[in-house]
């Protein structure tokens, strides 16, 4: 989730006002419904000091004061582990806000990210970025954070991380590392990085691309590549997040939300659900300034302020989380394809004695227009 548009805050960094209640407060009051859906972590987006979107950091060892304090975060950590929950970090380490208060000019390449005057680029290659780098994911993994989310890391070289990690994992060897990583050898970024996972674009664009274009073809195609993947380790899939238009908003037909979650949710990977996306939200992303904020919605204050529209979705999701959770293999399953035309694609799932299977028409003249066949359990 997005923490400043959960809450409602000021995106610019005009109002730095703190929400009341605080953001970690408010968050914890939805606790027991992401448990209720399925979940077993809750990933957020920045929540340190920035200066107007989060992704603009200034200090990456203190609360941003829009959300709230220090002490909220350690007791939304608490609540969150005594329900099986962990606490994922969004660590911006490619880039900093103008005004960031640690290190000095030489950090600097002179560069942008991606042409953002407001954005300076670090230099990597310096030992006091892989110590600071270092000393801020200890400081928060010791503060109860379950690993990191690491923004942007396509934009690093995976020299970078190599050098952090070992360093990180020496204290805290059960943290785990996904590096956004949009596109490229992900397989070899993974080995020379030496993180967990990597961020699956190339599964996000195919599911709804194939849904969208009745090519099922290209679903079996990147399909084949994932199973490449998950020979080496275990991506992170998603058919939404923070960064782009919100899947109920690129499908022809709703109907057609049930096959991509169904796939998100049968396939081998670590699956990550983007607020709202549980309920059919909708949201077109623009590419202007404030373009982002109709992806990045605030959320009712409580569960009880949900609208009734997309329950059916929640529930779906719950069916779908359950079955997995139920069928652990299918973390590190890999996938067959048994029967392909341009709108109909049918797969098993396998992982030793496990199997799922997954039948696709997308003629839309059936309803639900997919179907999950022959669940059987896997044994050893």
């Amino acid at each position: 989730m997005y923490p400043l548009g959960f809450s409602g805050r000021d995106r610019t960094g005009v109002d730095r006002s703190p929400s009341q209640p605080d953001f970690f407060a408010r968050l914890s009051g939805w606790l027991d419904y992401a448990v209720a859906l399925g979940v077993n972590g809750v990933a957020l987006g920045p929540i340190f000091e920035s200066e107007t979107h989060g992704y603009d950091t200034v200090d990456h060892f203190a609360i941003d004061t829009r959300l709230g304090t220090r002490d909220g975060f350690d007791s939304l950590v608490d609540q969150a582990r005594s329900r099986g929950v962990g606490v994922l970090l969004d660590g911006v380490f490619n880039h900093a806000g103008r005004s960031f208060v640690h290190g000095d000019a030489s950090w600097r390449t002179g560069g942008t990210f991606e042409g953002h005057d407001r954005l300076p680029t670090w230099d990597h290659s310096r030992a006091e970025v892989v110590d600071y780098t270092v000393s801020v994911m200890k400081h928060w993994l010791a503060a109860g954070a379950a690993g990191w989310r690491l923004d942007a890391a396509y934009a690093v070289d995976p020299g970078f991380w190599a050098a952090v990690l070992p360093a990180v994992r020496a204290d805290h060897p059960d943290a785990w590392f996904v590096g956004e990583v949009i596109h490229g050898d992900y397989g070899d970024y993974v080995a020379r990085s030496g993180l967990d996972s990597v961020t699956q674009y190339e599964l996000w664009k195919a599911i709804w691309s194939s849904l969208v274009d009745g090519n099922l073809f290209e679903l079996a195609w990147a399909l084949r590549r994932h199973n490449e993947w998950l020979t080496r380790f275990v991506p992170m899939t998603f058919v939404g997040n923070h960064d782009v238009t919100r899947l109920a908003s690129r499908l022809p037909d709703r109907r057609l939300i049930g096959v991509a979650l169904t796939v998100l949710m049968t396939i081998g990977g670590t699956p990550s659900v983007y607020y709202g996306d549980e309920r059919a939200y909708e949201g077109v992303k623009e590419a202007r300034a404030g373009g982002d904020d109709v992806i990045r919605p605030e959320f009712p204050a409580a569960p009880g302020g949900l609208s009734a529209l997309g329950a059916d979705v929640y529930r779906l999701h719950q069916d779908l989380i359950g079955l997995r959770r139920r069928h652990a293999w299918l973390h590190r399953s890999t996938t067959e394809i048994v029967d392909l035309a341009n709108r109909r694609l049918v797969y098993e799932c396998r992982d030793g004695a496990g199997r799922v299977g997954l039948r696709v028409d997308i003629d839309l003249d059936r309803d639900p227009p997919w179907s999950i066949t022959d669940v059987e359990e896997a044994t050893g």
